[in-house]
């Protein structure tokens, strides 16, 4: 298995060639020469493996490189009910992303996927914790060393450290926007204490943060003196992980090749729905991908309008569901690239006018960059907007109703999944992290503080260890090189 940039200015490389890095050369994104496909009959075996062993049959399809006893060993250290057991026990835990139907009337039925049983509660994990088992695999083969540098609008950073912490020849610079993450998320990243873990409080919003990860990278001299990683969701590995659960969900929620759901995935930076994107292009029976977002709503206004109209830092809102505060979807151009058939060229132009013009226009009217938005159709994406009015009615009607509480962007699943509910069709929305991680809104919402796992009980009152710094690529490099004596 080959990948290329989606700006088709880089060399082929293999799994293992792109596995430690983030942009490819040209400042694309890597993505398989073309997806491998997946047979009725392979789907009719894998409903009877269990979490791990599904992750190892996808991810043997775009890991052709690393050995497969090699492989198989890696996803069963991760895949274990002693990794994913922080929310639930027994058998939940046994099945890692257990469903749990919310709803079923009228012919439809709304089911949770639980995604946030991991170390540090949020959908995150799901990838991280097999990112952080790859590293430690390929370093040591090279006996050599990586300096992650990241950027989270909440919950990458403490999944990527958690995953991290202790890792032999790994150092995690993550930068975070100052004072604009959840108390409980601030504190699981910044109470980490560990000599290899680096916490930047950026003066800013996420969508700076992103774009001096992306600056980095795009220092091809720095990035190689300074043995630059990352683990955004602009690294090919974790989202490839993420298609793992896009099957488990689908051969959890049917009991033949013949039915179809649809998911519904809160979407900020579109990795986490970039996967589903991936999952349907391979040959799952996907009906509908449902992005829900919040008021920050670049993506709902492209798949609604076709035009895609990134926000500046100012117009950026901060909200209750902060993970997905974010303007300038990094993810997005994986989706694009296919959507204009893989012309790399078209695709280069139109992220050049992103950069310089702060947006492009698919929507085939006069003046417009292209047509193509009339294509997106054929890939099954729907979107929808969720307010903070919405989110905190939504957590009390499922409450009410279930005896459920989900967290803020959960919610904005749950209210955009039901405005496109279909007659015979499963609707999955992904949970992407527990309710204890926004606390201040669950509180708002039912009057009550949000139940915490054993062992966080008290985190915000942890020492924090972390560096305020202005939204400065030339001052972030020097921290860097300052830290890593290369």
């Amino acid at each position: 298995m080959q990948y290329i940039s989606t700006r088709g200015q880089a060399p082929a490389q293999n799994f293992s060639q792109i596995l430690l890095g983030g942009l490819a050369p040209d400042g694309g994104l890597y993505l398989p020469v073309e997806y491998p496909q997946v047979s009725g009959a392979e789907l009719d075996a894998w409903r009877k493996l269990s979490y791990a062993d599904l992750a190892f049959e996808i991810l043997k399809k775009f890991a052709t490189d690393i050995p497969e006893a090699d492989l198989k060993a890696l996803v069963h250290r991760t895949y274990t009910p002693a990794v994913y057991c922080n929310a639930r026990k027994g058998d939940d835990a046994a099945q890692i992303t257990p469903l749990h139907v919310l709803e079923e009337k009228d012919g439809n039925k709304l089911v949770l996927q639980a995604l946030s049983n991991g170390p540090t509660l949020a959908f995150k994990d799901m990838a991280m914790q097999l990112l952080g088992n790859l590293f430690e695999y390929a370093l040591a083969k090279q006996n050599a060393e990586l300096n992650i540098f990241g950027a989270t609008s909440g919950d990458t950073g403490s999944a990527a450290e958690y995953a991290m912490r202790g890792k032999k020849g790994i150092r995690v610079f993550m930068l975070s926007p100052h004072k604009k993450m959840s108390a409980f998320q601030t504190a699981q990243m910044f109470s980490l204490q560990d000599p290899n873990i680096f916490n930047i409080a950026v003066e800013g919003v996420f969508d700076d943060c992103q774009d001096m990860v992306k600056a980095v990278s795009n220092d091809l001299e720095f990035k190689n003196r300074q043995k630059i990683g990352t683990v955004n969701s602009i690294n090919w590995a974790r989202v490839v992980a993420q298609v793992v659960y896009y099957f488990r969900g689908y051969l959890a929620a049917t009991t033949s090749n013949e039915q179809k759901v649809s998911f519904t995935v809160p979407s900020g930076n579109f990795g986490n729905i970039c996967a589903g994107h991936i999952a349907r292009m391979m040959g799952l029976p996907i009906d509908k991908l449902v992005a829900a977002t919040n008021e920050n709503d670049v993506l709902d206004e492209f798949f609604r309008t076709g035009v895609y109209r990134v926000r500046k830092s100012a117009e950026t809102y901060h909200t209750s569901s902060p993970s997905m505060d974010i303007s300038k979807a990094s993810n997005f151009e994986r989706f694009v690239f296919d959507l204009l058939g893989r012309d790399s060229a078209r695709l280069a132009a139109l992220f050049r006018k992103v950069e310089t013009e702060g947006g492009f226009d698919l929507s085939g009217k006069p003046g417009s960059d292209g047509d193509e938005f009339r294509k997106v159709a054929q890939y099954g994406f729907l979107s929808g907007k969720s307010t903070h009015a919405d989110r905190v009615d939504t957590i009390r009607d499922v409450h009410a109703k279930y005896g459920v509480t989900i967290d803020t962007h959960t919610a904005d699943g749950v209210k955009v999944a039901r405005e496109h509910l279909t007659p015979g069709v499963t609707m999955i929305v992904l949970e992407t992290a527990l309710p204890a991680k926004f606390n201040e809104t669950i509180r708002e919402a039912l009057g009550r503080d949000a139940e915490r796992p054993a062992g966080f009980g008290n985190i915000e009152a942890l020492p924090q260890r972390f560096h305020v710094m202005k939204a400065d690529v030339a001052q972030v490099k020097q921290y860097i090189a300052g830290h890593t004596g290369l």
